[in-house]
């Protein structure tokens, strides 16, 4: 069944959505990430994904306030940004279900292998950030020169069953959803794919559902309203 997941990023201590993935053009939403969770679990969120932006961008962590709000939330959770190492991984995976891996299962692949084998392919998600259809890693500001669909083709034949694909570009911005390289992910990741990036309006939804996705990351269209949330059955 096709699920919105509500995104809480987290910058500096408070529940935030950068636009664009720049941390200088932030808007805050709740000043405690575990408001935020409480808030998206009290409408029906069965799933909750955090975002620690700090740790993703190499210049601290906000870990206190999101086990704080992980462990406060009845819904099921999901910790990304800066777990790059098996100890960071280890670390989350006893407070939350699962683990994002964004830069690390770029650059040491075998971490994802590692984690696979000891906790399994349900409890570890890898995270594919996109600009343009190439992969950027370190909170976006690199780019490689590496095709995020040939990335997705090669976890799966490492046996990773979750993943999430994002429009760097387009996230935050309520510009709505670029379906080519959405509907490109689908054919390279044949397994469990969310996909967030610019959903702006009912339709954006629509369209991950048309495109055969299980569901939508969300941040922004949630806090400003411009999506219906709760979804009428």
């Amino acid at each position: 069944m096709f699920e919105i997941v509500p995104c809480v990023d987290v910058l500096g201590g408070r529940a935030v959505r950068l636009e664009g993935g720049d941390p200088d053009r932030a808007t805050t939403y709740y000043d405690a990430p575990a408001d935020a969770a409480a808030h998206w679990a009290s409408l029906g969120a069965t799933t909750v994904h955090f975002v620690d932006l700090d740790a993703a961008l190499e210049r601290g962590d906000n870990a206190d306030a999101i086990r704080a709000a992980a462990t406060a939330t009845p819904a099921r959770t999901e910790l990304g940004g800066g777990v790059r190492s098996r100890a960071a991984a280890d670390a989350w995976l006893g407070r939350v279900d699962r683990v994002v891996l964004g830069t690390a299962a770029i650059d040491d692949p075998d971490l994802v292998d590692a984690l696979l084998e000891a906790y399994g392919p349900d409890r570890v998600v890898v995270s594919l950030d996109a600009n343009r259809g190439r992969v950027a890693v370190r909170g976006w500001r690199d780019v490689r020169d590496v095709r995020a669909t040939d990335v997705a083709t090669a976890m799966a034949a490492r046996g990773v069953r979750h993943m999430i694909y994002t429009d760097v570009l387009r996230d935050g911005t309520l510009q709505g959803v670029d379906e080519g390289p959405v509907a490109a992910m689908r054919a390279a990741f044949p397994h469990t794919l969310w996909a967030g990036g610019g959903v702006a309006r009912d339709a954006d939804v629509a369209t991950y559902e048309r495109l055969g996705l299980d569901g939508a990351i969300v941040g922004r269209a949630l806090y400003e309203g411009t999506i219906t949330y709760p979804r009428t059955p």
